[in-house]
């Protein structure tokens, strides 16, 4: 499994880059994109596109023989024929940065179980730590809820607890967009047990899937996320952020679109 990482600044990107990568787009893809009221929110879906459009080229296919499709939850899905091993990808974006996750598609085709959520570090505007998980506290266990504080008082900063809580939070997202159910999957039946170290879904060990946790930092700003898979077995395995380093490609938004666009030019 790997994970490729665009950052991105809106003051960075220029227009006429903007319509460049647009262009490179399927017209599903391009009219889907032109739709948000906010271009940083277009640009950054641009971002993904071209990530898994990356790959793809990296693999032999052209533009042209590109295909995707998604399914009724809305999860997207490679379609190009002839793939072999086939692409299990998915993406995910917060703020300013863009990852894609991605690996060899083995269970459960042509879907494939594999999520990815990164979030932005921080408590939101007008919030404090306290408010801000009471917000979202229908979505965690009992169990993860008082984690989260009671340690408070065995001398955790607030800083390492807000870290704690995007952990909880990324696993929860990473492994319901894993199973493609969308907003049909409730949190509250996921639990990430952070002094065991392990997932537990309906109270059961998440036997055979394995959990990639990563950071990334971007000047002041910092980034966690989660990938979550299946891949068989009657284990479970949590790959912490140290482990996940290798795994990880960063980019910067405008090298990285350049040379995507000069990788579909060539030879097309």
């Amino acid at each position: 499994m790997e994970i490729w990482t665009v950052l991105y600044k809106p003051e960075c990107f220029s227009e006429d880059l903007y319509q460049s990568a647009l262009r490179k787009m399927d017209p599903e893809s391009s009219a889907r994109i032109q739709r948000f009221y906010h271009r940083e929110d277009a640009c950054r879906t641009l971002l993904g596109r071209l990530l898994i459009r990356k790959l793809l080229k990296q693999r032999g296919i052209t533009s042209r023989e590109m295909t995707f499709g998604a399914t009724a939850a809305k999860k997207p899905y490679v379609t190009t024929p002839g793939l072999n091993p086939p692409i299990a990808y998915n993406i995910s974006h917060d703020n300013g940065l863009i990852a894609m996750a991605f690996a060899p598609g083995i269970h459960n085709s042509p879907v494939f179980n594999i999520g990815i959520d990164v979030m932005k570090v921080r408590i939101p505007d007008r919030n404090t730590l306290a408010s801000f998980v009471e917000s979202v506290s229908d979505q965690l266990t009992t169990s993860e809820y008082h984690g989260l504080f009671s340690e408070r008082g065995s001398g955790i900063s607030e800083a390492e607890t807000l870290k704690r809580f995007f952990w909880l939070w990324t696993i929860k997202e990473a492994y319901t967009k894993a199973l493609g159910l969308g907003l049909g999957f409730a949190f509250r039946r996921v639990e990430y047990d952070i002094g065991e170290n392990v997932v537990r879904v309906d109270k059961e060990i998440a036997l055979g899937w394995r959990f990639t946790k990563f950071m990334l930092t971007d000047e002041n700003d910092l980034y966690q996320g989660v990938v979550a898979e299946y891949i068989g077995g009657a284990t479970i395995e949590i790959i912490d952020e140290m482990g996940s380093q290798n795994c990880v490609s960063p980019w910067k938004a405008v090298p990285f679109v350049e040379t995507v666009l000069h990788e579909l030019d060539d030879g097309e």
